[in-house]
């Protein structure tokens, strides 16, 4: 059974690879997840921010006389918010690539040009095999238009594409005008990978101290139905490579994605509820599946039910979406119609 598969071209073992969480913070938890047959793993993100504290030394700055002026520490992040910093996330690179064999992928998490170049090499030089850029932004500016919005994205990604020589995938979020013409034009300025989706984290107001506060929700299984969409919309029109997130669970989600057209799947949330070792678990799962159906490779997989070999392509565009409202019947609407035809 050959479940190796190819994503910005490194050779992986399996489509299985951990997306950037905090499990993947820790060498212990690399190495564990290396045992449990991860692919590759994704390190969680290096946020612009942190790159901000260290280059201007805010800290120091920030805290200085705060005694008389409390509200000071407000206006930027905490350091202490922060996991690991700059110089300790270069060397979880460094050490994770002396120890294990399966590829390490860094991930960059901003919303601006600066400083990304300068530490998009030292991630190349600490020894990632790859770099996803996590672009995570909510614009509210009024007058800013989606053209200039989408500029952004590419003269990001162009940016960092010219200062290293590893493969540059980014992580996007779905809420573009045209999906598909975004994918395109990222796939033109030299992506070389995509992965879908980025999951916006919205906030909440705590009723008691009046704040808006973080709430951070987990993935469930019904998450993998948009990325599940456009993967199979997007295969076969784009060069690079596409990976799914969000809401992957068992060996059945990792199918379903690697027959829309993923070279990939990233897990995290089923991760974080069931621990690492249930990696070993959906691979099993998959070998099963596959040796059931008879199928050889992965490869004989990736792609078959995209919308380029799908039977009926419409069933990814609008048509699926009238033959779903008009086949739905609520639960109450069964009940009565079985007491009118049953008594």
């Amino acid at each position: 059974m050959d479940l190796t598969t190819n994503y910005l071209g490194l050779k992986l073992r399996s489509p299985l690879v951990p997306s950037a969480s905090p499990l993947s913070a820790e060498i212990d938890n690399i190495l564990w997840m290396e045992d449990a047959g991860a692919a590759a793993v994704v390190l969680p993100s290096l946020f612009e921010e942190q790159l901000s504290l260290e280059s201007y030394e805010l800290e120091h700055h920030l805290t200085y006389g705060t005694e008389s002026f409390p509200e000071s520490l407000t206006y930027f992040p905490q350091y202490q918010n922060f996991r690991i910093g700059p110089e300790e996330y270069l060397n979880l690179i460094h050490q994770a690539k002396e120890k294990v064999k399966i590829p390490i992928i860094a991930s960059l998490n901003g919303s601006s040009l600066d400083g990304w170049t300068d530490y998009a090499k030292m991630i190349e030089q600490a020894g990632a095999a790859a770099l996803e850029l996590n672009i995570y932004s909510v614009y509210t500016d009024p007058e800013l238009t989606s053209e200039q919005i989408e500029q952004h994205y590419i003269d990001m990604l162009k940016v960092v594409k010219a200062a290293v020589q590893i493969p540059v995938a980014i992580k996007l979020s779905p809420y573009f005008t045209n999906m598909a013409n975004m994918a395109k034009r990222l796939d033109d300025a030299g992506a070389d990978g995509l992965v879908l989706f980025n999951r916006f984290y919205q906030p909440d107001i705590n009723l008691e101290t009046l704040e808006v506060q973080p709430n951070v929700i987990l993935s469930t299984p019904q998450a993998m139905r948009l990325p599940l969409r456009w993967i199979a919309i997007l295969y076969g029109r784009v060069h690079a490579h596409l990976a799914a997130t969000s809401g992957i669970y068992n060996a059945h989600d990792v199918l379903k994605m690697l027959m829309a057209g993923a070279n990939i799947t990233m897990l995290c949330s089923v991760l974080l509820r069931h621990g690492i070792g249930h990696i070993k678990c959906i691979e099993q799962e998959i070998r099963q599946w596959m040796e059931k159906h008879e199928y050889e490779s992965v490869q004989q997989l990736q792609g078959s039910m995209s919308q380029k070999h799908c039977p009926n392509p419409s069933a990814f565009e609008r048509a699926q979406y009238m033959r779903a409202l008009q086949s739905y019947q609520p639960e109450w609407g069964l009940v009565y119609e079985a007491s009118y035809y049953y008594g």
